[in-house]
């Protein structure tokens, strides 16, 4: 059967509540400057912001909180440069692939 026009199409979201704790937990990392320290710092204030995270989303079940995190230092993680410097230690290595 098709779809009349102007019907908008139900798409099934994740948890609403881990998705606006996730934008809350970018959002801190970001105006924390938490990308610019040490890993292990970055740790142990991840570990802080989300307990608090718990306090403020209580609903959200141990492992949502890991995936919380997982994804925090994901985004905490240096992006690459591509093409500024050749990784390739001889030209064979380059053309290995």
């Amino acid at each position: 059967m098709a779809r009349k026009n102007g019907q908008k199409r139900n798409k099934s979201r994740g948890n609403p509540t881990l998705e606006r704790a996730r934008d809350e937990l970018y959002s801190a990392i970001r105006q924390c400057g938490v990308m610019e320290v040490p890993v292990e710092e970055q740790g142990s204030w991840m570990d802080e912001t989300l307990e608090y995270m718990l306090e403020r989303h209580p609903e959200l079940l141990p492992a949502e909180l890991e995936q919380l995190k997982q994804l925090g230092m994901r985004f905490c993680m240096p992006v690459i440069q591509h093409g500024r410097d050749h990784t390739a230690v001889t030209t064979q290595d380059a053309n290995a692939a």
